[in-house]
């Protein structure tokens, strides 16, 4: 089988004032070494977020972070171990990510960050035409918020470095559905990522 290439981007300018950042899910059950379900490459994305995040937040960009928040006998548990069950120490952001006062936290059931939350009329209400997505997992609950994004006509950018997966067949498979499904732009890295105006 023909592995498809992947139209990878450079660098990429976007106009802060329809601009957001969404970090999904960087939180202690998938990037801490003690955490529930750890994804093997997910605390080597931090620095790179980090850097991104404080370019945003000079810029003046609005960063917006998700969290799986499960019950504890939530129906997912049935496809993957508990994880990110509410309120628990799993569940939070890793410290050196953490959200800063005022910035939105979105609680989401499902790998859908759209799917009964307020984050489309946030985005809506902000005129976000280009969100910025980073975080885990690649091809699951990044990819996801990539569909929906680009279903409500805001265009999904991933940088490479930006996120992580179980496996390489994972990250690539996100790349290939993010690029040929949702009109959205692969960026080698979050250095690449401008915000301007």
């Amino acid at each position: 089988m023909e592995v498809p290439e992947i139209p990878w981007t450079e660098e990429v300018e976007l106009p802060v004032a329809r601009a957001a950042v969404l970090v999904v899910d960087m939180q202690n059950d998938f990037v801490h070494e003690r955490g529930a379900l750890r994804v093997p490459d997910a605390a080597g994305t931090v620095d790179a977020i980090g850097r991104l995040l404080e370019r945003a937040r000079t810029a003046g960009v609005p960063v917006v972070y998700t969290q799986d928040w499960h019950a504890p006998d939530d129906p997912e548990f049935r496809i993957w171990p508990p994880h990110g069950v509410a309120g628990t120490w799993g569940a939070e952001v890793v410290e050196a990510l953490a959200p800063r006062p005022g910035e939105v936290r979105i609680h989401k059931t499902t790998y859908d960050p759209f799917f009964r939350t307020e984050l489309g009329r946030i985005l809506a209400g902000w005129g976000t035409e280009h969100l910025v997505i980073v975080g885990t997992v690649a091809n699951i609950c990044v990819l996801h918020g990539a569909a929906g994004a680009a279903l409500r006509g805001i265009r999904p950018v991933v940088p490479a470095d930006g996120v992580s997966a179980l496996s390489p067949l994972g990250f690539h498979l996100a790349f290939f559905q993010l690029t040929s499904l949702y009109r959205g732009i692969a960026v080698r890295s979050c250095a690449g990522i401008r915000f301007t105006g």
